[in-house]
């Protein structure tokens, strides 16, 4: 790995400018030689204020899950909260996206077909379990004012092994995260050169979200403070957080990807 961890940050809307190494930019996500891959019009900005205004309406229907140092707000599932009820996850995710087409609000899936392009893939579709069960396609979060979200790692090849479901097949897993709405301060996320281990656990925080900081110990770290309409890539095996906001709510819309394979030409997204 390099001495020094950054983001790298490519500009899309500006002549002139190279355009990314896709296959680079997965692979050095992938080996954590890089903390951020951050990609800035993506979308044109017209397009982009289309979609936030088709969502906010929907913004009342969030649902707020407590824990005991922190809480989660989302708009839409996370599998990873329902992976001993996968059924519940899998209806949850097809009220989610009847919710969202409802109102138009596509954004997860304009994302992925402009990722494809600009990173070089053959393919890139929502995940779907052979039997026909859907994946949800995107999440959206809503971080309020002095909320912090805790440190942890997203790791879905273990957390879904002995499921029997697709996903427990991936041999990476990746994210992608908008930024629809920056807050006024604060808001960062800090992300550590640091995957999770087996004697990680000792840290976990018992009734709580996450772990306690010290499991990083003095691994190197990044912050990141997105601005709207930021698309930015990251390797969430990786510990991270974001930081309090301070202001205006900090709204995201994620979805995670991953490949089965050292080739990374086929992805698939789920949430």
């Amino acid at each position: 790995m390099p001495a020094s961890w950054n983001r790298v940050v490519h500009r899309l809307d500006q002549a002139g400018e190279p355009a990314p190494d896709g296959p680079g930019v997965l692979k050095g996500l992938v080996n954590g030689d890089h903390a951020v891959v951050v990609l800035r019009g993506l979308l044109p900005p017209e397009e982009f204020d289309a979609q936030r205004e088709r969502v906010v309406p929907l913004f009342g229907r969030a649902a707020t899950t407590e824990y005991s140092n922190g809480s989660l707000t989302t708009l839409g599932p996370f599998l990873a909260k329902h992976l001993a009820q996968p059924d519940q996850y899998f209806e949850e995710a097809a009220r989610a996206e009847e919710r969202t087409s409802a109102v138009g609000f596509d954004l997860a899936d304009r994302v992925r077909a402009r990722l494809a392009g600009v990173l070089g893939l053959n393919s890139f579709e929502a995940a779907v379990e052979p039997d026909g069960r859907a994946y949800a396609k995107k999440n959206v979060r809503i971080y309020s004012d002095g909320v912090r979200t805790p440190l942890h790692n997203d790791n879905m090849m273990r957390d879904a092994a002995g499921t029997g479901l697709l996903l427990a097949g991936l041999r990476h897993h990746l994210s992608v995260v908008v930024c629809v709405q920056e807050c006024d301060g604060g808001g960062e996320l800090e992300i550590h050169r640091k995957k999770w281990e087996p004697a990680d656990e000792h840290f976990k925080v018992v009734g709580g979200l996450g772990y306690d900081d010290a499991v990083t110990g003095d691994a190197p770290r990044h912050r990141f403070k997105p601005q709207t309409g930021d698309v930015y890539l990251l390797n969430p095996t990786h510990y991270h957080s974001i930081e309090k906001p301070t202001g205006t709510d900090r709204v995201t819309m994620g979805f995670f990807f991953g490949f089965f394979d050292d080739a990374l030409s086929d992805a698939i997204a789920w949430v």
